[in-house]
């Protein structure tokens, strides 16, 4: 599977961006898809993820500021970012998931800037 992530930017904090991210591919089975970061220094975390049913998980430190979507049909999951922090500065990347554990090779990643 091949994940394209897009969306990133510069933007001033309190700010908003809205991250793309398309899988194509075979696909075999999986049951969510998740957007991690990755800030300089710091290990891969995960931000939020969403299942086949629409469940939706996130991490503390985007609770109620981030919101993840997934069109199935278009095989593409979007994370909504608002109220953006410096502290959110990283890459993020898209993962296809089975159980929340992210089981496909890692894209690009979009990098995300956001300034005090």
């Amino acid at each position: 599977v091949q994940l394209v992530e897009s969306g990133g930017g510069l933007v001033q904090a309190g700010g908003s961006l809205r991250l793309s991210c398309t899988a194509s591919g075979i696909i075999f089975r999986i049951d969510s898809m998740g957007w991690y970061r990755q800030a300089p220094g710091k290990q891969r975390e995960l931000v939020a993820s969403v299942t086949t049913g629409g469940t939706t998980n996130y991490a503390d430190f985007v609770k109620g500021r981030f919101t993840i979507s997934w069109d199935i049909a278009k095989n593409t999951v979007y994370l909504q970012m608002n109220s953006l922090k410096p502290e959110d500065t990283a890459v993020y990347y898209c993962n296809v998931q089975l159980g929340l554990i992210p089981i496909g090779a890692w894209g690009q990643g979009t990098q995300v800037t956001v300034s005090s």
